[in-house]
């Protein structure tokens, strides 16, 4: 059955993306002289940084800094952002890292390493994972479901004993592709995003309960040893 946990962060556990917009587009007025509009911002909902940097570079030539250094800009922008605007905790989150805490658990995530360091202290003290694999740490980002299997691979899981929990179609499209039983949470879809993939959809984590996961477990069992797929 399931045993191991791996955990998007923004839009499953916080809600930080549009912070972490503002702070991208400070960090390019200040630091760069550069002003985007807000569809850039927005566009930071759901995404990588890897699809965010080029669409960024397609879009303003004058763009000088590569993808490291937007992301470290942004980074010590995201410090005052939060501190003025906070990060808003997604209904559930804290309860689910509660009670999951001492089991197998990664956080795959598109941002990068030191931006997931930056929020996870505002989340709680069970914020805390055996492995975290961020942008910088993949070879290709999601909806590639290498973050994943590299997570499975340093918690020593197999595909069927791990939940994915996800917002995104192309987190929910990674999760699947690693094997992983695939629960979307629609608290955070504030992309509005199609989750419709997911094996199961809740309205929040505050749903997830073990013996609801337990139930969906036996059900994904059946279809991934079958070879067949859940809804």
């Amino acid at each position: 059955m399931i045993s191991g946990f791996l955990f998007d962060l923004d839009g499953t556990l916080v809600d930080s993306e549009r912070e972490s917009g503002e702070a991208m587009a400070r960090a390019l007025a200040d630091e760069h002289g550069l002003v985007i509009e807000q569809s850039d911002k927005d566009y930071v909902i759901g995404r990588s940084w890897v699809a965010i940097y080029e669409r960024l570079a397609a879009r303003y030539p004058q763009l000088s800094w590569n993808r490291a250094e937007l992301i470290a800009r942004t980074a010590m922008k995201r410090e005052s952002v939060f501190a003025e605007l906070g990060v808003t905790v997604l209904p559930g989150a804290r309860e689910v890292l509660r009670w999951t805490r001492g089991r197998p658990r990664a956080l795959v995530t598109g941002s990068s390493r030191v931006e997931a360091l930056q929020v996870l202290p505002h989340i709680s003290e069970d914020a805390v994972f055996d492995a975290i694999f961020a942008a910088e740490d993949v070879p290709s980002s999601k909806p590639a479901p290498d973050g994943y299997r590299l997570a499975m691979g340093r918690l020593g899981l197999r595909p069927e004993q791990c939940v994915v929990l996800e917002d995104s179609v192309s987190g929910i499209a990674a999760g699947r592709a690693a094997g992983c039983l695939v629960i979307a949470v629609r608290a955070g879809n504030f992309g509005g995003w199609d989750q419709s993939h997911a094996h199961h959809v809740i309205d929040s984590l505050v749903e997830l309960s073990p013996s609801l996961l337990d139930e969906l477990a036996k059900q994904h069992a059946r279809d991934y040893g079958s070879g067949g797929s859940s809804r």
